[in-house]
């Protein structure tokens, strides 16, 4: 009887679940695994948000499917498991993060069987949607078009699994206590496993066809929320895709661009591996950046003095999220006003950030510091006040996150130190200006 093991990572769900698909495909008895990394676990704090939202995700899949859970390195534990159980073949998800690749490689060598891993984290993939000289794309527009060119039925067609082929494990379920953590503040509108995402899944798609219109205003209702969902793959993205396409609004199609830059940035990293620590363009090595403490800090804990970065960075310190337009909002304030290393800015949200995708989060913030592929131009610098004064007009997110202001009337919100509240730590026009300076040594090189 041929049987196979399904190592699950981001990808905690049962349904349109491409690996799951393959192996019940090809096997009579497939067992399913999760992990908890200890190399991974143990730099993280003991109320992770992530580890609670995983815990979660795991013990649903424990209870509906037998999901067998094991502690410790994956890359002794899944050929040790596949030895076990006798397994023809281990079937997993492709992963490009540099460390998953290296991960993935060491297990591939040790493993008694054939490891097959296949595309599920995104729609196109690697070298898929290619130039006509047969290189990777590094500016979206273009990308974009190509995508939907490249796009077929069967990319987003739905991945069916075999439930009746699931064999069910007797691993006890390790607590969180058992991990060394603690229950978290994750809040429960963020919607847990499978159910949770569909939930709000269910939410949008009323919403769906207004996106273009709401997805900038962080003080009312327009994003979907499912990017944790994806991180963890308790959401298919071919399911959204699919509904994406099935619309012709400006909203829906608004959406499917944002799924799209999700490929566009995940084939980056994958062909360009050296974002994860360097610039995308190697002229803005050269950039000198501001170390600057107590502005970092200040940053950190949103307390620059500009309301809606602050109302932002507090979003981000209470929740785990952060509205998208806030997010580019912060990047570019920390660059382009503190002058201060994208690589801090980066850091920072890969530790607070319940959605942190290394290539994602890397392509947001090279984005808006300038120093990536199809990049915001150096010389375009987010102003913190007009943005406040465009994208929450009557203060209502502000007032959220900084209840100090709510005395404010719409017009005084966004300028503060001009109604008898704290200096701003910085003067926006100065910082503009030193931008400039700074970036002068890739001047040369830009086209104006």
């Amino acid at each position: 009887m041929s049987t196979a093991l399904v190592w699950l990572r981001r990808d905690l769900r049962l349904q349109d679940h491409a690996a799951l698909a393959a192996a019940t495909a090809s096997a009579e008895r497939v067992w399913t695994v999760f992990v908890f990394d200890t190399t991974i676990l143990a730099g993280l704090p003991r109320r992770d948000r992530r580890v609670d939202f995983i815990h979660a995700a795991v013990a649903d899949l424990h209870a509906r499917a037998g999901l067998l859970v094991r502690v410790g390195d994956p890359r002794q534990i899944i050929p040790a498991l596949a030895r076990e159980l006798g397994v023809g073949a281990v079937h997993a998800s492709h992963d490009d993060d540099p460390a998953a690749l290296a991960r993935d490689a060491e297990v591939a060598a040790a493993l008694p069987c054939p490891l097959h891993t296949c595309k599920d984290h995104v729609v196109l993939e690697r070298a898929e949607v290619l130039t006509a000289a047969g290189r990777p794309y590094t500016v979206f527009t273009p990308y974009k078009r190509a995508w939907l060119q490249r796009l077929r039925p069967q990319d987003m067609a739905e991945r069916v699994v075999q439930p009746e082929r699931l064999v069910r494990g007797q691993d006890a379920l390790p607590s969180l206590s058992d991990l060394g953590f603690e229950a978290s503040d994750l809040s429960p509108a963020v919607g847990r496993g499978e159910a949770g995402a569909q939930a709000l899944l269910a939410d949008f798609l009323p919403r769906m066809d207004r996106y273009d219109q709401t997805r900038d205003f962080p003080g009312i209702k327009g994003p979907s929320y499912l990017g944790v969902h994806l991180r963890f793959g308790t959401v298919s993205v071919r399911e959204l895709v699919r509904l994406a396409q099935s619309h012709s609004s400006g909203g829906a199609q608004t959406w499917l661009s944002e799924l799209i830059w999700r490929d566009f940035y995940h084939q980056l990293l994958h062909h360009f591996p050296h974002v994860a620590r360097l610039p995308f363009k190697p002229e803005y090595s050269a950039v000198s950046w501001d170390d600057n403490e107590a502005f970092f800090e200040a940053w950190c804990q949103g307390r620059t003095g500009y309301p809606l970065v602050d109302a932002g960075m507090r979003q981000l310190a209470q929740t785990g999220y952060m509205h998208n337009r806030l997010r580019m909002v912060t990047a570019s304030f920390l660059t382009k006003d503190l002058g201060i290393d994208w690589r801090r800015g980066e850091a920072w949200f890969a530790e607070l950030l319940l959605d942190f995708d290394l290539a994602a989060n890397n392509g947001g913030w090279q984005w808006a510091a300038s120093t990536g592929c199809d990049a915001q131009p150096w010389f375009r610098i987010f102003n913190p006040v007009t943005q406040s004064q465009k994208f929450d007009p009557e203060g209502r997110f502000i007032k959220r996150y900084c209840p100090e202001l709510a005395h404010l009337d719409a017009k005084q919100i966004h300028e503060p130190w001009l109604h008898g509240g704290p200096a701003a730590i910085v003067d926006h026009a100065a910082a503009r200006e030193r931008t400039l300076a700074r970036f002068a040594v890739v001047k040369k090189d830009q086209s104006l």
